[in-house]
């Protein structure tokens, strides 16, 4: 595997991104993180990407902060900036264009939990497991709760935040946070199903829809309809949704022109 702390691979409009630091459990150093950023940032404004895959190279998806860079650093600066870093990554991933797809094997937890929460789709092996750990070492997992709290119930997000146990894959799926629980062996193949399924549909109607969700899910009904009302007469000034449109009507496939 590439020394590269984030693998890049892509393919008939799906972005698979990688992260490589199999010896820490994929942890996020200040460089994987900004690496990251850099990598979502050249994403949105490419427009063959329509979907992207995100994964953990080695034994698990991720384990959170890396610690261990954290203490060595050991200044409130440098751990505000660690915070603010990650908390910029998450928005990257929520305010990306395209749908981002988690895919799961062995740990997510603390702020690999926290990455599962912030992307739109979750799909994990049955052998992975989450947990938002921080109490048991006196550090409350206050950010992964940002995301947390927007995936699942209050009372969900409590349970593992003031717990801090670990939890199987069916129960997460229980809860909410992720959408798909697999075989193993299985785990890859479904991803890229589900991943081709959403690289197959229009471009342009799939960022409107998603940026459009974010926007409206936070405002009083009223508001989000009158938002809504808006995105939707947007998309169907789109070339896409003509196109679409008459294929349905035709009976043919689409041709998209992801505009």
């Amino acid at each position: 595997m590439s020394d590269a702390l984030l693998i890049r691979e892509d393919s008939n409009g799906v972005c698979q991104l990688t992260l490589n630091r199999p010896d820490a459990y994929n942890s996020l150093s200040m460089e994987l993180m900004k690496a990251l950023i850099a990598t979502f940032d050249e994403i949105a404004e490419d427009l063959s990407v329509r979907v992207v895959v995100l994964r953990g190279g080695g034994r698990g998806f991720c384990s959170g902060h890396d610690l261990k860079q954290m203490l060595g650093e050991g200044e409130e600066e440098y751990y505000q900036c660690t915070f603010d870093t990650c908390s910029e990554l998450m928005q990257r991933i929520v305010n990306l264009s395209v749908p981002v797809i988690a895919q799961i094997h062995g740990v997510a937890t603390a702020a690999g939990c926290q990455i599962v929460a912030s992307c739109d789709l979750a799909i994990a092996s049955d052998k992975s497991r989450f947990a938002t750990p921080g109490v048991n070492i006196g550090l409350f997992c206050s950010t992964p709760m940002v995301a947390l709290s927007r995936s699942v119930s209050k009372k969900h997000a409590m349970e593992m935040l003031l717990l801090g146990d670990m939890i199987g894959a069916e129960r997460a799926w229980e809860m909410g946070l992720i959408n798909w629980v697999v075989d193993d062996e299985h785990l890859e193949k479904k991803t890229r199903e589900v991943a081709d399924k959403i690289s197959a549909s229009s471009r342009k109607a799939i960022s409107i829809g998603k940026q459009a969700y974010v926007r409206q899910i936070e405002k009083p009904l009223n508001e989000a309809y009158t938002e809504c009302s808006r995105v939707m007469t947007e998309n169907m000034m789109t070339h896409d949704a003509g196109e679409g449109i008459d294929a349905f009507i035709n009976k043919r496939k689409p041709n998209w022109q992801h505009r």
